[in-house]
């Protein structure tokens, strides 16, 4: 094994070619040249956290500051960034994807054993249980209200100022 081959270097891109360069992070990570880098985000989840310095940062053409503050703030940015999310992702990354897996586990778990199982019984049974209905329907409940109907129509109301 080439220990150069495998050694990652952490680079810092200065200068006025930053400007053209608007999509490309200055804080990158250089690998092999022949790997692509793993996608960890293949559907898009969180596609909403793309930020880069000028979806945060900008100055219109009336009022800019020094091209070297404006490097150096972006490149503090990106730095930042960088660190804090690998600092909070390695101290929370761990906890929070044990809870997560402990949470799909047993909601999985209620899904296929309790919940499909009864509304799988329920609808083999509905089509008897209709019949059941219709027939209390058919035999109780609708010899009353056509009743209790029979009984109100025969009343009249009528308004007087």
């Amino acid at each position: 094994m080439d220990p150069e081959k495998e050694k990652a270097d952490v680079s810092l891109y200065v200068g006025e070619d930053l400007f053209n360069r608007s999509t490309e992070p200055i804080l990158t990570k250089i690998g092999n040249a022949d790997s692509s880098p793993l996608d960890r985000d293949p559907n898009g989840i969180n596609a909403h956290l793309k930020v880069s310095f000028e979806d945060v940062i900008a100055e219109p053409a009336s009022s800019q500051s020094f091209d070297k503050v404006w490097i150096g703030s972006n490149a503090a940015f990106e730095l930042v960034k960088f660190i804090f999310y690998r600092v909070l992702s390695t101290l929370l990354a761990v906890p929070v994807a044990f809870m997560l897996g402990l949470m799909f586990g047993v909601l999985s778990c209620i899904h296929i054993w309790i919940l499909m199982p009864f509304v799988r019984s329920f609808m083999t049974l509905l089509p008897s249980m209709q019949m059941v209905w219709r027939t209390v329907t058919d035999l109780f409940i609708t010899p009353l209200f056509q009743s209790i109907g029979k009984s109100f129509s025969s009343i009249q109301v009528t308004a007087t100022e």
